[in-house]
């Protein structure tokens, strides 16, 4: 699109980290809900169960969390892993100036230490399905897999093996390779798997943010001073 764009002469800028700090408390949502069986729970009792002497959740505090893509979404969820407490991996090739408690990663060493790995880079064609049968089998038995970036990082069938086998604990997911979701998609039959609209960045501030960044970079290219995405 942006080709297709520069060869008409139009400039093409980006409102960057508008919905970042949407799409990061969206993650986190989501990863709360998983380590802590929120729906789960939740239907049971609505169908009557007190499950307090058969249920454990997970406690984050302490764990290590993986994150993979350390832009404005990442960062911010890097920042609210730390205040759990949790230990901090992340993995992007480009980022710079990273925090104190951020430790730069591979993803060999995510795969190998996170129990929690959360998405949050752009799908390339290197990246695609980068969340795989084997990638999944590497990682910790009861991994928690966390994406809010795109559904194409993720095979789906194999997600759906390692949660019915019970390698990966729990999903939260809040994009999909095909959208909107089938009706009759399998994922809607595994209660571990937490699903989501692809939403993470719909909030009135967002849209805020959003519109008020979009007039700066008109009156931006205008001025000649806007920087091309």
């Amino acid at each position: 699109d942006k080709t297709a764009a520069a060869a008409r002469g139009i400039q093409v800028v980006a409102a960057v980290g508008v919905n970042a700090a949407a799409v990061a408390e969206h993650a986190l949502a989501l990863l709360l809900a998983c380590a802590k069986s929120v729906v789960g729970l939740d239907a049971r009792m609505r169908a009557g169960h007190w499950d307090k002497s058969i249920h454990k959740s997970l406690e984050l505090e302490g764990k290590t969390i993986g994150l993979i893509g350390l832009g404005a979404i990442g960062r911010r969820m890097a920042a609210m892993a730390h205040g759990l407490n949790m230990r901090v991996l992340g993995f992007d090739p480009y980022a710079q100036d990273l925090p104190d408690y951020l430790t730069p990663a591979t993803l060999d060493a995510i795969w190998r230490e996170a129990d929690v790995v959360s998405l949050h880079c752009p799908l390339t064609d290197e990246n695609r399905g980068m969340i795989n049968a084997a990638t999944l089998a590497r990682c910790k038995p009861g991994v928690v897999l966390v994406n809010t970036a795109r559904g194409g990082l993720v095979d789906e069938d194999a997600l759906l093996q390692a949660v019915r086998s019970g390698h990966v604990r729990a999903a939260g997911l809040d994009s999909f390779a095909v959208e909107p979701m089938a009706a009759d998609h399998p994922f809607h039959q595994e209660a571990r798997i937490i699903l989501s609209p692809h939403i993470g960045g719909v909030t009135s501030a967002a849209y805020v943010n959003m519109g008020v960044a979009a007039a700066r970079n008109v009156l931006g290219v205008l001025a000649r001073t806007a920087t091309p995405a």
